[in-house]
């Protein structure tokens, strides 16, 4: 759950939201195995490639939305498998299209094919066209937290930076640099991209990440179904360490039990 003791509500755009892990609907061998994993990770929030899925673009094709129908979920149409602003700007129009006037996107402009590295130029090109186009942009981008700056400053109502390069499972590679972005933040900061098993979720919230959001370690599973229950509780368990406060690092060891009054 997202409203902990002490903790604040976790808000985009507008809405509040009380699960803080956001799953991809990508790479599962069918829609019953996406729909049984989504419907285990307590999501409320599903990512869905425009370019790759169909969501009403393609009549007479199966429809994600059959399986998750944007009456449960709230849909984040995303723009994987763009490589430049233009064509990420026409891919969120299209979605808007076929959600009826839906704002809420996930930003994503690719360098290349081989690393799936954020192009943050490009990036930062559509995010500008986007937030004047009414659009409330969730950015997908490198770990730089310059670059994370702008496109807060831009408008973007959250900033995604990844923690490994997409689908690898490789976990946090730079904890530091998400700890400089997340000191500086404006707007809520999501890892993505990068997490591979349930600790490294915890890991991004333990650093104070609002939310992560996650597809290959879910689909990509042994049994997709039981890791989205993992990770549903690997996010809240993580949350609530953020907010308590974990004990400072020691070099030495120390008594777990006061020495005080032991008889000698």
């Amino acid at each position: 759950m997202s409203n902990l003791p002490s903790d604040k509500p976790f808000i985009l755009a507008g809405r509040t939201f009380e699960s803080r892990l956001l799953v991809g609907t990508g790479k599962y061998r069918d829609l019953e195995e996406t729909r049984l994993a989504i419907e285990a990770s307590g999501a409320e929030i599903v990512t869905v490639a425009v370019r790759r899925t169909n969501i009403g673009q393609n009549p007479g094709e199966p429809n994600l939305l059959d399986v998750l129908p944007p009456d449960r979920y709230t849909i984040l149409p995303n723009t994987a498998g763009c490589y430049d602003a233009v064509e990420a700007v026409r891919t969120c129009r299209l979605a808007r299209e076929l959600l009826d006037g839906h704002n809420l996107v996930k930003l994503e402009v690719l360098a290349d094919q081989k690393t799936l590295f954020p192009n943050v130029i490009e990036t930062l090109k559509a995010a500008e066209v986007l937030v004047k186009d009414g659009f409330d942009v969730m950015v997908y981008t490198s770990d730089d937290p310059i670059i994370a700056r702008q496109l807060a400053e831009i408008g973007c109502i959250a900033v995604m930076p990844l923690a490994g390069l997409i689908g690898t499972g490789l976990g946090i590679c730079n904890p530091y640099n998400l700890q400089i972005i997340l000191e500086e933040a404006k707007v809520p900061v999501l890892v993505d991209a990068g997490v591979g098993t349930a600790s490294d979720a915890t890991i991004a919230m333990e650093l104070g990440c609002e939310a992560v959001l996650m597809n290959s370690a879910i689909a990509h599973a042994q049994n997709p179904v039981l890791m989205a229950q993992a990770m549903k509780h690997a996010i809240v368990a993580g949350r609530m360490a953020y907010l308590a406060g974990r004990m400072p690092k020691k070099l030495y060891a120390s008594a777990s039990s006061p020495l005080d009054g032991l008889i000698k």
